[in-house]
């Protein structure tokens, strides 16, 4: 008879529905999720990891494009494609309706939602996220990514947000400011209803990370940033 660890069985316990979305337009980068970036689609970066990680049962994508549909498909084993109805295309459209519409359809309870835009993301930072939310299920209901800030800033007015103008503290000493980073999200699907369709819950967990993993691509620069750095981790 096979013996199944502790361990195992938690981890069975850990498991969920990664989200992908992804559109065929973008305003800043053209063509930003099947661009090549290090030879191959950016957003191959995120879903290999996800793909790779033994606590994500399944990834959807939920896209407007056939060419992102018929590509994720023919690379990818666990992804399920949606295609995005139309009233939830374009530009506009807010993400958590997308999110709304795939837990509709979709019968699990627990979801990880990230973006293709954050190639630096890696398996070890989404698992210890995982594993923290499940960790801690009894305290919080939700868990978003964020990046801790240790820099002197202003409002508009030229107020100091979280410094003593007086007092030229170290930066490093100054109580950090949590950048939501969008690199991911994990919820349940009473969690983003409870809190009015909203992926962050009504009791959320921040979960920093480094800014090396944190970058995300909305602009050219963050684009060839983001590559220069991609290319000289993996050939270090």
């Amino acid at each position: 008879m096979k013996v199944i660890s502790k361990d195992f069985k938690k981890c069975e316990k850990m498991k969920l529905t990664a989200l992908l979305p992804m559109k065929e337009h973008s305003e800043r980068v053209p063509n930003k999720n099947m661009r090549l970036f290090n030879e191959k689609p950016l957003y191959h970066c995120v879903a290999r990891i996800l793909e790779e990680s033994e606590l994500i049962q399944s990834i959807v994508i939920n896209t407007d494009s056939d060419l992102i549909a018929e590509d994720a498909e023919k690379h990818f084993s666990k992804i399920n494609v949606h295609i995005r109805p139309p009233e939830l295309q374009g530009d506009m459209v807010s993400m958590n309706d997308i999110i709304a519409h795939d837990l509709s359809i979709i019968d699990d309870e627990h979801f990880l939602q990230t973006h293709s835009t954050n190639p630096l993301l890696t398996e070890q930072t989404i698992e210890k996220a995982i594993r923290f939310y499940f960790d801690n299920l009894d305290k919080y209901d939700s868990l978003f990514s964020v990046t801790p800030l240790y820099t002197r800033l202003y409002n508009e007015s030229g107020k100091p947000i979280n410094h003593n103008q007086n007092i030229l503290s170290r930066t490093q000493d100054l109580p950090p400011i949590f950048e939501e980073n969008s690199n991911f999200y994990i919820f349940s699907k009473d969690s983003f209803f409870a809190a009015g369709k909203n992926r962050i819950g009504l009791k959320p967990k921040m979960f920093p990370m480094n800014r090396f993993e944190s970058i995300d691509i909305d602009e050219e620069f963050d684009f060839q940033l983001a590559e220069y750095f991609y290319k000289k981790n993996c050939n270090s």
